[in-house]
């Protein structure tokens, strides 16, 4: 199957097109000044009446006089609904997680927008879990999916970076952890504004959550897809734009097995598009679900070769 018509039954499954995006209507709440930097608390909509909680990082010095490139980091899972954007914005949660904190202080400026059904987009009834499989379902019923609503959210954060004067609006790229990982390779096929994306520890491809039977994050589950292509085949997509992935030799929720099968047909599509320099993976031996040091080392890099060179 073509690569356009590949596109056409992955959007099929999705849930269809996403609508005519609504006025952003921004507002702010606060701002806090940090050591080198400053953090805005805003919101804005994703579609009409649906506002997304983000925080905004700006480094000292940048302004609309003075633009930056910018990264939009999609947080992780890890069954924690209570935190969402706190923790990469270095608020909250684990310090291993803090990386927008360390990306505004290499200059960029940083997104950090709540997932649905986490953090600030909680519920008053249902709660963490419970809350989650039934959107899950409310998607599925209506014959979309959550997938669907998460890239829709994800364009919407980048519409509003390229919103912001302080925003080189040609060097955006993307971030994530785990959920955000699969984030990550689900919004890049969609979002050709996205130069440069890196994902940390989650491409888990539908054979392997059948041979291993994984639950998993519900963004990862897209009615009908498998008839026609498995996860590495949406990353696929995003070629020729830059995408890096990183992944644990023993992280579970990522069998190797299948994720060393997954990179070699990423690579082959990036080959195909006259881009395979554009494409690149790292698995570290004997690691686990987490960002290690070179890990992240590797995204910085990815990052500073394609949003700043």
């Amino acid at each position: 199957m073509s690569k356009k018509d590949l596109r056409k039954k992955l959007l099929q499954c999705l849930g269809g097109p996403w609508p005519e995006p609504c006025d952003l209507r921004p507002k702010l709440a606060e701002g806090l000044q940090k050591d080198g930097y400053r953090i805005e608390s805003l919101s804005y909509e994703a579609e009409s009446g649906d506002r997304i909680p983000a925080l905004l990082m700006i480094p000292d010095g940048v302004d609309a006089q003075h633009p930056a490139p910018a990264v939009a980091v999609w947080h992780q899972h890890n069954g924690q609904w209570h935190l969402g954007k706190s923790e990469p914005a270095g608020l909250a949660g684990n310090p291993m997680h803090h990386t927008g904190v360390a990306l505004v202080r290499e200059g960029y400026v940083v997104l950090c927008p709540d997932a649905l059904c986490f953090e600030g987009r909680q519920d008053g009834r249902l709660k963490g879990g419970d809350f989650e499989r039934f959107e899950f379902l409310r998607y599925v019923v209506a014959g979309r999916c959550m997938a669907w609503k998460s890239i829709l959210d994800m364009r919407r954060a980048i519409d509003y970076l390229c919103s912001r004067g302080e925003v080189q609006a040609g060097r955006i790229g993307c971030y994530g952890h785990s959920m955000g990982s699969t984030h990550t390779w689900l919004v890049g096929p969609w979002e050709p504004r996205l130069k440069c994306l890196v994902g940390n520890c989650c491409l888990p491809t539908y054979a392997a959550i059948q041979r291993t039977k994984l639950l998993h994050c519900f963004s990862n589950f897209i009615p009908g897809w498998f008839q026609y292509g498995d996860t590495p085949d949406i990353a696929a997509l995003i070629a020729p734009r830059a995408l890096h992935f990183n992944f644990g030799e023993k992280d579970r929720g990522s069998p190797i097995l299948e994720v060393r099968k997954g990179v070699k047909t990423i690579a082959a599509a990036y080959a195909a598009a006259g881009a395979a320099q554009d494409f690149s993976s790292y698995i570290e031996a004997g690691a686990g679900h987490v960002l290690s040091d070179e890990m992240w080392r590797r995204a910085r890099e990815w990052f500073k070769q394609h949003l700043k060179a």
